[in-house]
């Protein structure tokens, strides 16, 4: 069965807030067709059971999946992770603690019918406001540097809840390099350059304590991340065939490479069978099961191409 809407719930030590978030979360999935909403839950390495209540709470929906890292990687690499396994048409990425009113789940999926990348925007008026001033300044600096480094011109990178058709999406976190928080900013750059089509959704939100997250601890890495961006030359291995493969053929042949989250970058003159950057063994079976060429491809090359999830 087609699933319509992959979410997708990063978590680090959230053992305490899963059950807070399921609650705020119910209603909304009651509101949808469960037999259609595939639920994923990344345990970035965790050290407090995390993953043991995950399974707790999740584990009555009908297609709950539950996956652990190794050790905590950082929540960028958790949500690629969550990207490259998602089977929905459309995929929702949501923190933990469910802090995005969940009602705008159902303005998500319709927004993803046109549009390939909907970020959730807490901004009003150009600004965030959290419940203590000093987070409210930070992330206004925070946001004007984003700005000045990447013109990246969203007034909020950082909100939780995104949404993205699953072939955009898919190929967003093959090319994205970053684990920690400024991942968030990296999509947006990655969705520029690609030329994604971008419709922000204002949503509201609550602040809820008790957050794992040290704004303090990872500002400078951040910055850092942000600071070098622009200066990185994204590329990837790519099987180039020349005419497209039928989905059947494609997915047989990334299975047998064991190649997870692959994208079929289309255009009138060829097709770019996509994958990770550490993949490029896998992408040599490809190219061997589907008579293509192995290569590397940058972000001008995939840019404004037909993107379909294999």
């Amino acid at each position: 069965m087609n699933l319509d809407l992959s979410l997708v719930i990063p978590a680090y030590n959230e053992a305490e807030r899963l059950g807070d978030g399921y609650d705020r979360l119910a209603s909304a999935l009651d509101a949808l067709d469960g037999a259609r909403v595939e639920l994923i839950v990344v345990d970035d390495g965790s050290s407090d059971g995390t993953l043991t209540r995950a399974r707790e709470v999740y584990g009555h929906l009908e297609h709950a999946r539950f996956v652990q890292q190794p050790t905590n990687f950082g929540k960028g690499a958790a949500l690629r992770l969550g990207l490259a396994l998602a089977n929905g048409e459309a995929v929702v990425t949501m923190d933990a603690d469910v802090a995005i009113d969940p009602s705008y789940l159902g303005q998500f999926v319709e927004a993803l019918a046109s549009h390939a990348f909907v970020p959730g925007s807490r901004a009003r008026n150009g600004r965030i406001r959290y419940d203590e001033r000093h987070r409210t300044l930070a992330g206004a600096a925070f946001n004007r540097l984003v700005r000045y480094y990447t013109a990246i011109t969203a007034r909020d990178t950082q909100c939780g809840c995104k949404g993205f058709q699953r072939g955009p999406g898919r190929l967003l976190g093959l090319l994205s390099t970053l684990d920690g928080f400024a991942f968030d900013v990296e999509l947006f750059y990655l969705a520029d350059r690609l030329g994604l089509e971008v419709a922000p959704l204002e949503v509201t939100w609550r602040d809820v304590a008790g957050s794992s997250v040290h704004p303090a601890r990872e500002a400078w890495r951040m910055l850092r991340d942000v600071r070098n961006l622009t200066r990185h030359q994204y590329r990837n291995p790519v099987v180039e065939l020349a005419s497209a493969p039928t989905r059947d053929d494609a997915n047989i042949a990334a299975r047998a490479a064991r190649c997870v989250g692959a994208v079929l970058a289309h255009s009138s003159s060829n097709t770019l069978f996509v994958v990770g950057r550490d993949d490029a063994l896998a992408a040599a079976s490809v190219a061997d099961a589907l008579g293509g060429t192995l290569r590397t491809a940058g972000l001008d090359e995939l840019a404004r191409r037909r993107y379909e999830a294999v």
